[in-house]
């Protein structure tokens, strides 16, 4: 005999049903409900054969299970409803048939369930009763994510009870979240008009005013919080973040302390604590916060997500990989932990990995404009300009990058229009490095237009215009610029690169293209000649912004020594920024002096320290501005480089047609890229003295 299929099974069972054979019926939907728990049918006529049999209370999670199987079935609630009714519970009843209105669920027979229900409801006592009605069903539509409802279901039991201070602290915190912060002050305070000491609404009130960055007047309601109910955990926590915001750590973190001391298990302020302790520098003692945050809570992917940063902060890179991936298992679409573990990939020279983590995270947010740019930043490392080039055009949404942008009336030149005859404004749009590197390309765009703009940095002005005399070169001014007519198109400086890729490809190694005053570079041999024999080495090892995340670009003085202890040169400091202590540590450690001019503003006289750099044999340095300067001036220029770097890319590497790149891993030391520098200098130390400084 054939074995029956559910629905041969379930009709069996609805005519067993409908004939009265309810023992063979209850049997059938028994061996449906076996296979299938969930069955949407077979539940309900269970239910159904349930209240018959007088077991009405045993009815209601067959009817429950129906509805959450099929809830558009109109019978489901029906069915639901009229127990609840019969079982005069009346609250959940009104509940679970205002649920129906909401879901559309309406006709003539659930009219006169709502009659029946105003009927048994006639009194005052019963009309407190929807007063608690109402509020557990916006509780429950708050829940699931329906605020505008939810708010409506309170606003019902406001209605009734108009000093219902709960109802107006939930609606509070659903216009919160709705992103309604002035109308969600609004409620907080209506809640604490009827009860002064409502420590969670003053507690509530505080989260959004730490939202609207009104800060001091948050800690002033976490402390009323905290004056009302001394145990109550989350304003301590609160008030931490709100310190943290105003970068007062030791404060955010003894506010953290105190929430843990009341509340020892309380994952999101170890969490946030390790945020603080981050921030300090003290990463061992920040690790150690999250993972009690984890001890309390094993699934919390913010604190996964949070030491995977930290351990990429100290360049363990495994472990942090593990932890993005924990964070990443645990809730699948955390975007930040699949960039950030695209940024841990690239550190370890896993491009394609690195790409593919990024492009990962725009699917989960595709709007995320930094992820954009270390994917970009990426591609470009892996040569695949086109499209990295593309998606470096999204530096613009970036919240660092918003207030760069320039808005014009004229439009931004698409690179096909044609420029004959046109004006074509370039403007400056990141340092004087990048200003200085990008206008190498300028000759490509000003053999198509009749006339070019350039704004730069008014310190780059004197070098620029002598560089780019067919160029009309102007400090940057951004007063006028709505009003602006004086050009037809306008370009900035970073997105000349995307509209000439094949030329700058077949051009890698350009001519000299800055061009610094012949009067000052003779000056300078003659300065440096005044020193004794060459030759001459100019040498820059940090930026002014030595964060975390850019130091690994720098070595450690210390790491030079393979530099610094060539015989027979002459080294000269390019430094611009705080160096004079280093130049003492030079001494010290290596009993070389570097020579420093103080006359020359190594900041702001770009100009002559352009014709420096052409007065030099050789400049060495890292990725900062100088090796920049030195590039476009035809100098030799030996730049210590880190492989892995966002910045060792096309748009951001030396450019000239005497650069030498010497590359590192990520996770090596400096040494062997400084010895080879080393032994280049020495080649050519040799070739000086036999030319006795002819070069």
């Amino acid at each position: 005999m054939a074995k029956l299929t559910i629905n041969q099974v379930l009709h069996q069972a609805v005519d067993a049903h409908k004939a009265g054979q309810l023992q063979e019926a209850h049997r059938l939907y028994a061996a449906i409900l076996k296979v299938q728990p969930k069955h949407p049918d077979a539940n309900h006529n269970t239910g159904l054969l349930t209240v018959g049999s007088g077991k009405i209370e045993l009815a209601l999670p067959f009817f429950k299970t129906a509805l959450e199987a099929h809830p558009s079935n109109k019978q489901f609630w029906y069915s639901h409803i009229v127990a609840l009714i019969k079982l005069e519970r009346l609250i959940d009843a009104k509940i679970l048939l205002d649920r129906a209105k909401i879901e559309g669920i309406n006709g003539a027979d659930f009219d006169q369930l709502e009659h029946r229900l105003n009927e048994a409801n006639k009194n005052l006592a019963i009309k407190s009763d929807y007063v608690e009605a109402y509020f557990k069903i916006g509780f429950a539509l708050q829940d699931q994510g329906k605020l505008e409802e939810a708010i409506e279901a309170y606003n019902k039991a406001l209605a009734v009870k108009p000093d219902y201070v709960e109802a107006y602290n939930n609606i509070g915190i659903a216009l919160q979240d709705q992103g309604k912060l002035e109308e969600a002050i609004v409620a907080y305070n209506k809640a604490l008009a009827g009860k002064p000491d409502y420590a969670e609404a003053y507690n509530n009130k505080g989260t959004v005013l730490q939202k609207q960055s009104n800060l001091e007047e948050a800690i002033k309601a976490y402390n009323k919080a905290i004056t009302i109910k001394p145990d109550y955990a989350d304003p301590y926590n609160n008030m931490g973040n709100t310190l943290k915001e105003q970068s007062k750590l030791k404060e955010a973190i003894v506010a953290y302390n105190k929430a843990l001391a009341v509340k020892p298990d309380y994952a999101e302020a170890y969490n946030n604590m390790g945020i603080a302790l981050q921030d300090q520098g003290k990463l061992e003692e920040a690790i150690v916060a999250y993972n009690k945050a984890l001890a309390v809570k094993p699934d919390y992917a913010g604190a996964y997500y949070n030491m995977g940063n930290t351990l990429q902060e100290q360049y363990k890179l495994e472990e942090a990989k593990e932890a993005f991936s924990k964070a990443l298992a645990i809730y699948p679409n955390y975007s930040e932990a699949c960039s950030n573990m695209g940024i841990t990939l690239q550190d370890q020279g896993k491009l394609e990995e690195a790409i593919e983590a990024f492009s990962r995270a725009l699917t989960i947010k595709p709007d995320c404009a930094e992820t954009h740019r270390n994917l970009s930043f990426a591609l470009l490392i892996n040569g695949r300009l086109k499209e990295g080039l593309e998606e470096y055009e999204w530096r613009w949404k970036t919240p660092t990058n918003e207030t760069k942008n320039r808005q014009f009336s004229k439009p931004m030149w698409n690179g096909k229009e044609t420029l004959k005859g046109k004006t074509v404004l370039l403007w400056c749009e990141q340092g004087v490095g990048d200003t200085i590197n990008w206008s190498s390309r300028l000759p490509f765009i000003a053999s198509q237009a009749d006339h070019c703009i350039l704004e730069c940095q008014e310190k780059l002005v004197p070098l620029l215009t002598r560089t780019f005399p067919n160029f009309e070169i102007k400090a940057e001014d951004r007063r006028q610029d709505t009003q602006r007519d004086d050009f037809d198109f306008h370009l900035p400086m970073g997105s000349l690169y995307k509209h000439f890729i094949p030329e700058i490809s077949e051009n890698n190694k350009p001519d000299a293209f800055l061009i610094p005053d012949p009067v000052r570079i003779n000056f300078w041999r003659k300065r440096l000649e005044s020193l004794g024999n060459g030759p001459f080495i100019g040498v820059s090892w940090k930026s002014a912004n030595m964060s975390a995340r850019r130091l690994p670009n720098y070595a450690p003085i210390s790491d030079w020594s393979p530099i610094f202890t060539i015989p027979g040169v002459k080294f000269i400091n390019l430094q611009y920024t705080d160096f004079l202590d280093d130049l003492v540590e030079i001494k010290n450690e290596f009993g070389v002096t570097v020579h420093n001019f103080d006359d020359l503003d190594h900041y702001n006289d770009l100009e002559d320290v352009a014709a420096l750099c052409a007065a030099l044999d050789i400049v060495v340095s890292t990725k900062i501005t100088v090796p920049l300067i030195s590039a476009g001036v035809g100098t030799i220029t030996k730049l210590a480089n880190w492989r892995q770097s966002s910045w060792n890319n096309i748009l951001l590497n030396p450019v000239g047609p005497l650069v030498d790149i010497f590359e590192k891993d990520t996770l090596e030391p400096w040494h062997e890229v400084f010895s080879a520098i080393a032994e280049d200098i020495m080649k050519f130390s040799i070739e000086y003295d036999s030319n006795l400084g002819g070069f």
